[in-house]
């Protein structure tokens, strides 16, 4: 009795694991969550999971070994519970748990990216296990995050145009992308980089600095050399003979549905050594709209950095290109850099940042939204006629094939082959609707992608240098000008953030303070802003290390 009162209790818990993991859900816009700050949901819930199959597993494992019944483990029963098929379930389920505890999962991930695909083996015999009748209790957030998984699917097919590339000496690269004019994203949105070129498997998220306002032709990524994934993409453009072409697969990109930052009179922005990506991404939008007219709250922006190379990473705050013709006279931005570990600057005059450009090829296509324009109505399409798709073959299914052979009795044809037959149909259906839709849309963007096959970018004769170091930059530019002025560097010290905090708080009625970096400083700006000193702050943090 305990056992099945744990099975069912985790039945539920599982009907609502796969929410969380579904990247272009409108679930999660709808309750103001991004596929990124999901992620820890998914983790709790699994988590809890597989506590409770593990305990329902045990019962029964020692009811059968007291009761002298152990070989009900084997049993596969035509038309009941199949034991075995819940047993295997329960192994791959222990192996995806065992390799997502945070260590293994931190510091070999491939084994733990590569681990996690037995979600399908999860997936597949849990249906066997229980039938699909009782399974379909998971089938509405599973059916959804296999139609989001066959669309990323789809989109992944498709090679990217890579314009250009921003290396940083702090071995830190900005990769810039065709767009198609069709996409729209917000801010602080995120996309998933493959390079068959390192690893045809493995997909890593990163988050968008580019502005679409600012920069409606291009899609910017900023990719730093923390593991050996980008540590091979960065050794590969910064050699001395670089590529002059990298295949490249993107999907996404994937965000909130809007932003909140203009309501504040001021945004404080704590970054710590990477974590300043999802800010430039900010500070472009609040200068795209400055340069149009429109108020923006003022900025100030505190970057925490071990070296004083990574300075350099302040550099990408303007993007490739578009710089000159920004209208600064109604931005305000304030930087404050810290340099922790140095007490003064050491870099030398090869410390530049270069620019490299890649060849066109014609199998390349800018990045679009898989459904276009209008997905969440093409989504909702795929949905409803996927799901009536299903069930007019399972009711042929029924009728024409099972009814003969059992009339009804559910006690002659086996429920393993009903399950494995219902699972092939809802694979077939999300298949047939999915690619349909995904190649009208294809065919809208057809004419677009044909310009950027034909487009030829020429490669510039020599890199442009960092803005920070005097190098050989156009220093005439003003908006650069401009951002030198307001760069302060603190060498040998730590930002006193609780001070600087209240202070910026100080005659404003609304204060952002946002906050990505490590967890100690996003823990430390947290208590600042709980601790009830202020009450015009409103703290949010960018965590993307899960």
């Amino acid at each position: 009795m305990s056992g099945l009162a744990l099975g069912l209790v985790g039945n539920i818990c599982l009907a609502f694991l796969f929410y969380p993991v579904t990247r272009g859900s409108p679930i999660l816009k709808l309750i103001g969550l991004t596929s990124e700050s999901s992620i820890k949901y998914h983790i709790w819930l699994g988590h809890i999971t597989m506590i409770i199959f593990t305990s329902h597993s045990l019962c029964y494992i020692i009811f059968w070994a007291t009761t002298h019944q152990i070989s009900q483990m084997l049993k596969w029963d035509k038309i009941l519970i199949s034991n075995l098929a819940g047993e295997i379930a329960l192994l791959s389920g222990l192996a995806m748990w065992m390799t997502s505890i945070p260590r293994i999962r931190r510091k070999i991930f491939e084994l733990f990216f590569y681990t996690h695909q037995l979600y399908i083996v999860f997936v597949v015999f849990f249906v066997f296990h229980v039938g699909f009748s009782y399974a379909s209790i998971m089938l509405p957030g599973f059916y959804l995050f296999l139609i989001d998984r066959f669309l990323r699917f789809l989109q992944s097919q498709q090679r990217i145009r890579l314009v250009s590339a921003r290396i940083l000496p702090c071995e830190t690269v900005e990769l810039n992308f065709s767009k198609s004019s069709g996409l729209s994203y917000s801010p602080t949105s995120i996309v998933f980089v493959n390079l068959p070129a390192i690893s045809r498997l493995q997909w890593h998220p990163f988050t968008v600095t580019s502005s679409e306002s600012l920069d409606p032709e291009k899609l910017s990524v900023v990719i730093k050399s923390e593991g050996s994934w980008s540590q091979k993409l960065y050794q590969m453009l910064s050699s001395p003979s670089p590529i002059d072409r990298l295949d490249v697969s993107i999907e996404g990109p994937y965000g909130p549905a809007s932003t909140h930052f203009t309501r504040h009179d001021k945004l404080v922005l704590v970054s710590g050594g990477s974590g300043i990506t999802p800010f430039i991404s900010i500070i472009r939008d609040l200068l795209s709209q400055a340069s149009t007219g429109k108020n923006t709250p003022q900025i100030l922006l505190i970057s925490a950095f071990k070296k004083s190379v990574d300075l350099t990473m302040l550099d990408l705050i303007l993007p490739v290109s578009g710089s000159a013709t920004l209208d600064l006279s109604h931005f305000h931005l304030q930087i404050e850099a810290y340099v922790t570990r140095e007490t003064g600057s050491t870099t030398t005059k090869q410390d530049f940042l270069r620019a490299l450009w890649f060849k066109p090829n014609p199998a390349d296509a800018p990045v679009s939204a898989v459904l276009g324009p209008k997905t969440l109505l093409w989504l909702a399409a795929i949905i409803a006629s996927s799901f009536i798709l299903f069930l007019m073959l399972i009711g042929i299914l029924t009728r024409y094939y099972i009814y003969p052979i059992d009339h009804n009795t559910n006690m002659i044809y086996s429920t393993s082959w009903r399950s494995a037959l219902n699972m092939l149909f809802i694979c077939i259906s999300i298949a047939l609707t999915s690619t349909a839709v995904f190649l009208r849309n294809k065919k809208v963007y057809a004419k677009e992608t044909k310009q950027i096959q034909d487009l030829q970018t020429p490669t510039p004769m020599a890199s442009p240098g960092s803005w920070f170091y005097n190098a050989d930059r156009e220093l005439e530019n003003l908006p650069r000008q401009s951002f030198v002025q307001a760069t302060k560097v603190h060498y040998g010290e730590r930002p006193n953030l609780k001070k600087i905090v209240l202070l910026e708080s100080e005659g404003c009625s609304s204060v952002g303070v946002l906050v990505s970096g490590p967890r100690r400083m996003r823990q430390e700006v947290a208590r600042i802003c709980a601790s009830g000193l202020i009450d015009n702050l409103h703290f949010e943090s960018m965590s993307f290390s899960w």
